[in-house]
């Protein structure tokens, strides 16, 4: 079968990109994520079903059905971009790792045009469907947002054994991969827990680099448009002193970090 055949379901394309991978980056967000983080800035990802949202524009339809094909056609039309600053492709969402073939199409489709790839992940998913994937990711983004099972649960409403034990795995077989952070207020934001990621980071995965994302409010009306409650309610974005104080706290555990993607 002709991969660019490939279908997938995706919500959105954003171009010239800098802060998902290195260089100038197109992102491809796809549809459907098996966690649903209080936080989550594109809650419109989160189902895989087609969804209307209401915006002051009026009545919007999320998700539309293409092939890998049509949406590679998109990324290469900034190839030179790419060849001048080093970036490429990045498959975000949503979680890319639940539509596995169609992730796979893309990535592969990149990587014979000569291009850069980069995914943001969860790495939630059985680790034989991470494992087709790593040969042509070229930098793995992972989500990694705390390290306690139960606090994990109870604000993504899923536990975390599954996406440690497949971080380990990833970091030794990925090309690069990157440890990041949301760093939530009141869900993990104490430099104890911060402290345990780096750790965690640092002794288990045998990795030296984490984005600290903060915590923005930026989706809140996505939710309104959707008919959904806001569940971190008045919650402010940390200060720039409270993510400079956690920066260095990993820079304490040996780690390189940064503030941002």
């Amino acid at each position: 079968m002709d991969i660019s055949n490939v279908k997938g379901r995706i919500f959105d394309i954003q171009k010239y990109s800098v802060h998902d991978g290195p260089g100038i980056r197109t992102i491809v967000f796809l549809k459907g994520c098996a966690l649903r983080c209080r936080w989550c800035c594109n809650p419109e990802s989160q189902s895989f079903e087609f969804q209307h949202m209401n915006t002051a524009d009026g009545s919007k339809l999320i998700g539309r059905d293409v092939t890998a094909g049509e949406v590679f056609d998109e990324v290469k039309k900034d190839f030179a971009y790419y060849r001048r600053s080093g970036g490429g492709l990045t498959l975000s969402g949503g979680e890319m790792l639940l539509q596995p073939d169609f992730s796979l199409a893309l990535l592969k489709l990149a990587k014979s045009h000569g291009i850069n790839t980069a995914v943001e992940s969860t790495g939630f998913a059985q680790f034989e469907t991470i494992e087709k994937l790593l040969p042509y990711i070229d930098t793995y983004l992972l989500d990694i947002k705390h390290i306690n099972g139960a606090k994990h649960k109870e604000f993504t409403n899923q536990d975390n054994v599954l996406i440690l034990e497949n971080a380990v795995k990833i970091a030794q077989l990925a090309k690069k991969c990157i440890v990041r952070v949301p760093t939530i207020p009141g869900f993990n934001d104490t430099p104890e827990e911060i402290r345990e990621i780096a750790r965690f980071a640092k002794n288990q995965m045998r990795v030296s680099e984490m984005n600290l994302l903060p915590y923005h409010r930026l989706g809140k009306d996505k939710y309104t448009g959707l008919d959904r409650e806001y569940l971190m309610g008045d919650v402010l974005p940390p200060t720039d002193e409270h993510m400079e104080m956690l920066k260095k706290v990993c820079e304490e555990e040996g780690m390189r970090a940064k503030i941002g993607g």
